[in-house]
């Protein structure tokens, strides 16, 4: 009875603590014997959201779409990206094994912004300007501790949704960084052990209600919801319990698994709840291998591309493998892209 008790009480606090409107997506990483690293992530939204796989060689230059104040650079590593809407990098690994992904935080609130003092990038580039600049994620640590650059946001185009995101960063080491404006100031929060992120509430508060559950076994109960800080404590419990392995088959299943399971099913809705969104669609990085899996729930088959079949050579063309009309390939498909003219990433007005 005492046990029973000590769950209820956990229930409460959890919810308690738990925003009640959400948006779902869910990032975790695996870390194995061997220099094994993978990182997956589901992306759930309310309506659709249409994505394409974009190869991105060095060499590109960008910068800020953000006027007068934008910040410039040269893309110093090639990158496979998932575009959302084709206005924005939401998802990706550069060729140095950091993967970056973009979550909904409906808590960011961002820097006040002054174009005549201030340098900026538009939120669309926040993660692209971390692939194309960093290698690993104690680079990107101190190149953004420095704050040389304000992050800028606006509605997402064609619509009146402030984008509101944090940013996770994974290395090839099994290295994990989480940055997110809170109160118009970047807080970084650094360590390896942070593998698991979902959305609201704020990064540390998830932290602080994982806590609840590390004395609860996962086979007695574990949270079933939809909502993110459920998610956060199945993902973190699953990531931990599946085999540590080093063979890479058994190792990505396993991953894959267990972003299944932190997914929600397609057309689930709640009238509580409106902010609860389906999985539209899961990526799964293997940073020791640089092979990038999609997988669209509405299409059968996973795509995978292989970074040994790509040329991310300066000068070399832009591609794209289109599948925002939930085009259909299988299995490793580097030769189905098709050069493109890079999209344009969404600017701030």
């Amino acid at each position: 009875m005492k046990t029973f008790q000590i769950l209820i009480t956990v229930c409460f606090a959890l919810f308690a603590l738990t925003p009640n409107k959400t948006n779902a997506c869910t990032r975790v990483v695996y870390k194995g014997p061997d220099n094994t690293v993978i990182t997956a992530r589901s992306m759930d939204w309310k309506d659709e959201i249409p994505a394409n796989l974009w190869v991105f060689p060095r060499g590109i230059d960008r910068d800020g779409a953000a006027g007068s104040a934008s910040v410039k650079w040269k893309s110093k590593y090639g990158s496979v990206v998932t575009s959302s809407w084709d206005f924005t990098s939401s998802d990706g690994m550069n060729e140095k094994g950091l993967v970056g992904n973009l979550l909904w935080l409906v808590e960011s609130t961002y820097p006040n912004f002054d174009k005549d003092k201030d340098k900026a990038i538009s939120i669309s580039l926040w993660l692209q300007y971390a692939l194309d600049n960093f290698a690993t994620v104690s680079e990107a640590v101190e190149a953004f501790s420095k704050e040389e650059f304000v992050v800028v946001s606006a509605n997402i185009p064609g619509t009146t949704k402030f984008a509101s995101v944090h940013l996770s960063l994974s290395d090839a080491s099994g290295d994990n960084a989480i940055f997110e404006y809170i109160d118009g100031k970047l807080k970084i929060h650094h360590d390896p052990s942070y593998v698991t992120m979902t959305n609201s509430p704020t990064f540390d508060e998830q932290l602080a209600i994982n806590q609840y559950w590390k004395d609860i076994p996962g086979t007695v109960m574990l949270p079933g919801t939809n909502r993110a800080a459920d998610r956060f404590v199945r993902a973190s419990y699953y990531i931990d319990a599946v085999p540590q392995t080093s063979n890479i088959r058994a190792a990505l299943a396993s991953v894959f698994s267990v972003i299944r399971n932190c997914s929600v099913p397609l057309g689930i809705s709640s009238e509580t709840e409106p902010n609860i969104s389906s999985t539209r669609w899961r990526t799964v990085a293997d940073q020791k291998n640089l092979v990038y899996f999609f997988d669209n729930v509405e299409n059968p088959n996973v795509v995978w591309v292989e970074f040994d079949k790509l040329d991310f050579s300066e000068g070399t063309q832009v591609k794209k493998l289109s599948l925002a009309k939930n085009e259909n390939y299988s299995g490793e498909s580097s030769k189905e892209f098709k050069d493109s003219a890079p999209f344009k990433f969404a600017p701030i007005e």
